[in-house]
């Protein structure tokens, strides 16, 4: 296993150990970078490895939130509910990968952030089923007191991190990782030896899409209530690029580290800049962008170490 392979799965190892030293504040935020993390990670399957600038990361997050709301309101179990919409995404996406992934570049880019929209416009009409505009409201799915309940989604957010991890550490080590790097250097001439892209794409677009589904899931029962304006929010689509960028495209250790750290970034800026923290915020994300073009990956601390020992 790669280094950098290892040192992701031990930040998450010590992650798991953040109810040991905070209380449901801190449990909130380490389910939201939990989260954060779900949806970079994926995201770096089809953009990172692939090369492809999918926006469609909300359409999918949308759809798991709402296809486990209403399971949940149907009397299904919340495990079976998250699988189920886990499993349903990526049967979604690989069909309409295999059709959207036939365009490139901002052609792609466009195409993908549609489905939002039409995602979002198919839940507000179907107002029986969804609610519609007016929102759905879920069952309690977790304990009884604010502590259980912090912890049962902390818990729960950290496994589907995991599970997402070790897909894309294994999507990476496999010939399906190969192929992908291939298609984003020199798509062309993959089809050229005979890699079938379109497959490959599709697959890709599957499991950039089914984690991130089971995450909206969750949340969705995290939060008790959905609306479309909040689970289909576009900036669920735009999140996980920046986050990726600024941790390192194609290193899932630098997406990780890059939503954690944009997690960080938002609610220090949230807290003493709440009028203008949009704005702030984005003067400070471009600064690291500039002055990190590569992400946080680029940095070699060895170099360092090495030249402190010399001092």
């Amino acid at each position: 296993m790669k280094r950098a392979n290892l040192a992701l799965l031990i930040v998450l190892a010590c992650l798991a150990a953040l109810p040991l030293v905070g209380g449901a504040y801190a449990l909130r935020l380490g389910t939201m970078a939990c989260m954060y993390a779900i949806l970079a990670l994926s995201w770096n399957v089809v953009g990172g490895l692939a090369g492809y600038p999918s926006f469609a990361t909300a359409a999918f997050f949308g759809f798991g939130a709402y296809a486990t709301g209403v399971l949940l309101n149907a009397g299904l179990p919340l495990t079976v509910s998250i699988l189920a919409a886990l499993i349903g995404s990526f049967v979604l996406a690989g069909l309409l990968g295999a059709v959207l992934l036939r365009l490139r570049g901002h052609y792609f880019a466009i195409a993908s952030l549609s489905l939002v929209g039409v995602l979002r416009e198919l839940v507000n009409n179907a107002t029986d089923l969804t609610g519609g505009g007016m929102g759905l409201n879920i069952p309690l799915a977790s304990g009884s007191s604010i502590m259980a309940d912090a912890l049962f989604f902390f818990y729960g957010m950290w496994g589907l991190l995991l599970a997402t991890a070790l897909m894309v550490i294994a999507v990476s080590a496999s010939k399906l990782g190969f192929g992908l790097v291939c298609i984003r250097q020199n798509e062309t001439a993959a089809n050229m030896i005979g890699l079938n892209a379109t497959l490959y794409k599709s697959i890709a677009f599957g499991l950039s899409a089914c984690f991130v589904a089971a995450a909206g899931g969750l949340y969705a029962a995290w939060v008790h209530y959905i609306d479309p304006s909040d689970v289909f929010d576009i900036l669920y689509s735009v999140k996980p690029i920046v986050m990726t960028l600024m941790g390192g495209l194609g290193s899932p250790l630098g997406a990780a580290c890059g939503a954690f750290l944009y997690l960080v970034l938002e609610e220090v800026v949230w807290r003493n800049y709440i009028q203008i923290h949009s704005g702030v915020l984005g003067v400070l994300i471009v600064a690291l962008l500039l002055l990190l073009p590569h992400g946080l990956v680029s940095l070699r601390f060895r170099n360092f170490w090495r030249k402190a020992k010399h001092v």
